[in-house]
């Protein structure tokens, strides 16, 4: 068989040798025939088609996945519902992301299957697996997928759906220091007066008892409705705690002309405290209700849309119990899918001292401002008050007073959510002569008993006159100061001379970089809540140079930035972190944070300069020409400052002064604190006042001394009161209804 088959091939061959032997010989074509091409056509594998499934699934594009369906498949859903149905899952499941991993094919000629195994992430249940088989179906030259709901979550096969059960959480307190309330859920009150219904008599009752509910002042509630005595127009007052309307209740049924109403909400007390770094709580916005409900929410909640509020949002609002069930087309559950334990919410203590901050808060009413406490040994932020402020109840829409007086709140033109302590930037003025001198003394040009001539005016500069703040005033010039003295009677026309001179001698970057070693320029760290840098620009002529010895041109800072360095002068140097957060408590009464002091580096002096600083600081309270003298000299705690008077060429200059305590008591931790009025004239006149203020409550408990501009504590312009009643020294609210007029400092 095989000799026969060889003698076959051979017999092939010599065919085919003469036949090309006779087309050689035949004639010849006139042109080559063209080459033929052949077609190809590449099959897709269904791997591919099902690895390019799953990756369209792992990035959410349902289009790229409905795009891969079987004709069948699109008859039986729309685009619209198999997204729904994708978006929905996503939903109830909370889920966060997939994994897919493409396992095996198999093919057979018309069919094929794909098995992949799926992983499914998700906020509230963790993470559960599934195994999933993807069949494929020959059409329209490809491989299309033949889908059915079940290849979600096998569970939901036949057009199941998940249904999730979701039991939240009371929201977490936010508490001060020693525990009292700031923020809690319970129920609140709305208080209201309708004018032509107060009885004739009780009106001194009934105002003396919402000042106390409210910490607003008689004379503020009072003025309120003083032109509508004869109407029945609903007058918001604000707000009280059950607990307090309860224990006053049998009094407030018995006053006419008083509308409470009980409602469920986050509750602020005080109608505030400092509001702008604690936040407030909306409803979830409509185009971030889907990214929250990934993370656990119905999408109802209300949850933190600034300050702390926003910033401890997961550990305010925890996580809910919660069960998810597969139900049928008629909504009937078939089976429970998963379920999760809550995570109860935890509360928060902060450094903030209710008290102190209110008072700082009260301190500030009428202007424009901010005023904040660090210790100087920790970072602890024990009063953050930026005014004018807000009631931060008025922010549920369930509290009666907000339709009255939200939108008056937020359109006055007073910009109330802006927290000016962390994102008010200022020029600094004559605080920043603090840097300026110790930049002097680091240089080795001078030394604290270097003088200079304090004359009205500074001339150094060719066609330039600068004059004194002593002109203003029709104060003679200081005369001959040393470089302390200087520091400590505020001298304009010595501090523009080290600005020319060490611009001149050191370069342009020499002063900037020392400030910037304070900490000006950059952020503070303080995290918590938001925070501008301002800014620290290196001058570009001797009369920029000029300028920022005052702290005047560009330079834009923060109040607490001043307040941190003023800390780290306190304490010998160090800068420590501001903090907000005291420690965050779990609901079995476990601190599971607890603040540590936090150094971020030190001022980049000597120790020798620092001293000299302090002594400056020091004799700006105590010296016959400080500028602190009037307002603080006779304080009994020891207090060193510096007043600052800041151009802005939008008005009346800026109001400041920074300073600290050194009494060295245990139970008192010594403080620094930072004041600044925008427009509010100088330093030593209205800036100063404030800061005492604050210093009094801290050390006595409440005010002493009355303002230059109160008639009495938080009001001064008294209305002409209808009833006769005892004023009550530290009553709080009120406005403040005049600015007093400036003088020095």
């Amino acid at each position: 068989m095989k000799k026969a088959l060889s003698m076959y091939k051979k017999g092939m061959f010599i065919a085919l040798i003469l036949a090309m032997f006779l087309v050689s010989c035949g004639p010849q074509p006139v042109a080559d025939l063209p080459t033929p091409q052949a077609e190809v056509t590449t099959v897709p594998d269904v791997e591919t088609n099902a690895q390019a499934f799953l990756t369209a699934w792992q990035a959410q594009d349902y289009a790229a996945m409905y795009a891969m369906l079987s004709k069948d498949s699109k008859q039986a859903i729309s685009q619209a519902d198999f997204t729904a149905y994708y978006q929905d899952t996503v939903s109830n499941a909370t889920l966060q992301s997939i994994t897919a991993q493409l396992l095996s094919t198999s093919l057979s000629p018309n069919q094929s299957t794909a098995a992949c195994h799926v992983t499914y992430n998700t906020s509230l249940f963790g993470s559960f697996e599934r195994d999933i088989t993807l069949p494929f179906v020959w059409q329209d030259e490809t491989w299309k997928l033949n889908w059915d709901s079940g290849l979600i979550i096998p569970e939901l096969s036949g057009g199941s759906r998940l249904s999730l059960e979701v039991l939240n959480n009371t929201r977490g307190s936010i508490l001060d220091r020693k525990g009292s309330p700031i923020a809690e859920q319970t129920t609140a009150w709305s208080l209201a007066i309708i004018p032509n219904q107060i009885e004739e008599g009780k009106e001194g009752q009934l105002l003396n008892l919402l000042s106390k509910l409210t910490g607003r002042t008689v004379e503020s509630i009072q003025a309120s409705y003083d032109d509508l005595r004869l109407t029945d127009w609903y007058v918001a007052v604000g707000e009280a705690s059950d607990a307090e309307v309860q224990a006053n209740w049998d009094t407030l049924v018995s006053l006419g002309g008083l509308q409470l109403s009980s409602y469920k909400t986050r509750y602020y007390s005080n109608g505030g405290v400092a509001p702008q770094a604690i936040g407030y709580v909306l409803a979830i916005p409509t185009d971030q209700v889907e990214a929250y409900k990934k993370k656990g929410y119905l999408g109802t909640e209300s949850v933190g849309m600034a300050g702390l509020e926003k910033y401890a949002e997961e550990s305010l609002a925890g996580k809910p119990a919660a069960n998810l069930y597969v139900v049928d087309a008629n909504n009937q559950v078939v089976s429970k899918l998963n379920q999760a334990d809550s995570k109860l919410a935890q509360n928060i203590t902060t450094t903030i001292d209710k008290e102190l901050q209110i008072q700082a808060q009260n301190a500030l009413l009428g202007f424009k401002g901010a005023a904040v406490v660090m210790e100087v040994d920790t970072g602890r932020i024990l009063a953050m008050a930026s005014s004018p402020s807000l009631d931060t109840n008025l922010f549920d829409p369930n509290n009666t007073n907000s339709s009255a007086l939200l939108n008056d709140q937020l359109n006055d033109g007073n910009q109330r959510l802006l927290n000016r302590v962390t994102q008010g930037t200022y020029p600094p003025g004559s605080v920043f002569k603090i840097i300026v001198m110790a930049a002097a003394l680091e240089s080795d040009l001078y030394k604290t008993d270097t003088t200079y001539y304090c004359g009205s005016y500074f001339e150094e500069l060719e066609g330039e006159k600068f004059k004194d703040w002593t002109v203003d005033k029709g104060y003679e010039p200081s005369g001959t100061l040393t470089l302390s003295q200087g520091l400590v009677r505020s001298c304009n026309p010595w501090f523009y001379h080290l600005g020319l001179d060490l611009f001149r001698q050191k370069g342009a970057k020499y002063i900037s970089d020392l400030a910037r070693g304070f900490g000006l320029g950059s952020a503070t760290g303080i995290e918590q809540v938001d925070e501008e840098t301002g800014q620290v620009v290196d001058p570009a002529t001797d009369g920029d140079a000029v300028q920022q010895g005052i702290g005047q041109g560009d330079m834009l800072v923060t109040p607490l930035q001043i307040v941190r360095f003023t800390a780290a002068i306190a304490n010998g140097g160090t800068l420590y972190r501001p903090q907000l957060i005291e420690k965050v408590t779990n609901s079995g009464g476990v601190d599971i944070f607890v603040l540590t002091p936090e150094s971020q580096g030190t001022l980049p002096v000597a120790a020798t300069t620092l001293e000299a600083i302090q002594t400056a600081m020091r004799g700006v309270v105590s010296s016959r020409n400080g500028t602190a003298r009037e307002a603080l000299g006779d304080f009994s705690i020891p207090v060193f400052g510096k007043t600052g008077t800041a151009e802005n060429p939008m008005g009346n200059s800026h109001a400041w002064f920074t300073g600290y305590t050194d009494e060295n008591r245990e139970d008192l931790p010594d403080i620094a604190v930072t004041v600044i009025v925008e427009n509010g004239g100088e330093g030593s006149e209205v800036a100063a006042p404030i800061f005492r203020r604050i210093l009094e409550t801290y050390y006595f408990g409440a005010p002493k001394k009355l303002f230059p501009w109160e008639v009495k504590f938080n009001v001064t312009k008294t209305p002409t009161l209808q009833f006769t009643q005892t004023p009550t020294a530290g009553a709080e609210g009120g406005g403040r209804q005049s600015t007093p007029t400036p003088p020095a400092g």
